[in-house]
């Protein structure tokens, strides 16, 4: 199995960032992946990820990176088509781009934003994702759809064949993961607990083979709001700072709020219990997990993953 990283550029300034990528690599991590938003309850620093996938592109040379991820209302395709294929060339291939339909109204009106219905959302994306494989085919592209519009763009320079990765995050199952069945290489879930996520599995492979698509072809990813550190000190520092980006019910203690995250799935606890949780997912087909990254001012959470969990979950 493999282990990625998660990190919310909020509060953290360039330097800090640029250091979470390279403890990313040196730790053996496999994927580096950077929320994309405004911002989520509080108007803080927020630094643009696509700013720091460039500074990625050159701070590392080995580790898989992207947005996890991109609301469909944020940028025009034709705009991140650009980027993610112009990323994609200059990483050779380790660029992921990770699409969703949003979820916070709030960033959106605050920017100008439209934000429209669920559904309609869910319709863009689907054209979103047609726009971006005309995009980076050969020759120049069209599309007359509802809500985009291509006239013979070239998007030059193309990406390789049958890339970027595209990524499409969400377990929702009427037009999540028909979406992913169609246009994705990869999908990735938040927090699922195991039986959820097998049925979830079962409806994605019902979807794969209604379009006569293998669904091994898709890989299949995890994100986890686990609370971890190296000491209980750590824990509960990263705690409060979760608590403080995402506020729970008034009154919730960091040991309650920590335990509301638990009953959702997220993965946490001692090394033991974080690889025993690990082993089940990998047996039900999980090829990878991000653990959330919170506090950058240090890198001593990705050096405790790096010796007391990886080795003992890199042949999962």
């Amino acid at each position: 199995m493999d282990i990625g990283l998660v990190v919310g550029p909020w509060g953290v300034a360039f330097e800090e960032a640029v250091a979470s990528m390279r403890a990313t690599e040196k730790h053996g991590f496999s994927s580096y992946y950077l929320g994309d938003h405004f911002y989520t309850v509080n108007q803080i620093d927020s630094l643009d990820p696509y700013l720091l996938f460039a500074l990625a592109a050159r701070e590392t040379e080995r580790i898989r990176f992207g947005s996890l991820v991109t609301p469909v209302m944020f940028r025009p395709p034709s705009n991140v088509g650009r980027l993610a294929a112009q990323l994609d060339l200059l990483t050779g291939g380790r660029f992921v781009l990770g699409l969703g339909v949003g979820w916070n109204e709030g960033e959106h009106l605050a920017y100008g934003l439209d934000y429209p219905s669920l559904g309609e959302r869910f319709d863009r994306l689907d054209e979103y994702l047609q726009v971006l494989w005309l995009m980076w085919g050969e020759g120049p592209a069209s599309f007359e759809g509802r809500y985009y519009q291509l006239r013979e763009a070239q998007a030059l320079p193309k990406p390789a064949a049958f890339h970027p990765t595209v990524l499409i995050a969400g377990g929702g199952e009427k037009r999540t993961l028909p979406l992913v069945a169609k246009y994705a290489h990869e999908w990735n879930a938040v927090d699922l607990p195991l039986d959820a996520y097998r049925h979830k599995c079962e409806l994605l492979a019902g979807y794969c083979g209604e379009l006569g698509r293998d669904p091994g072809e898709i890989r299949h990813t995890m994100t986890t709001m686990g609370l971890i550190g190296s000491t209980d000190a750590e824990v509960e520092a990263a705690t409060l700072l979760q608590m403080e980006r995402m506020p729970p019910p008034p009154g919730m203690s960091p040991a309650d709020y920590r335990e509301m995250l638990r009953g959702i799935g997220a993965i946490m606890g001692t090394a033991d219990e974080i690889v025993h949780k690990l082993g089940r997912l990998a047996e039900a087909g999980i090829d990878e997990v991000q653990f959330t990254y919170f506090d950058l001012s240090s890198d001593s959470v990705p050096a405790w993953l790096a010796s007391k969990v990886l080795p003992q979950v890199a042949d999962l």
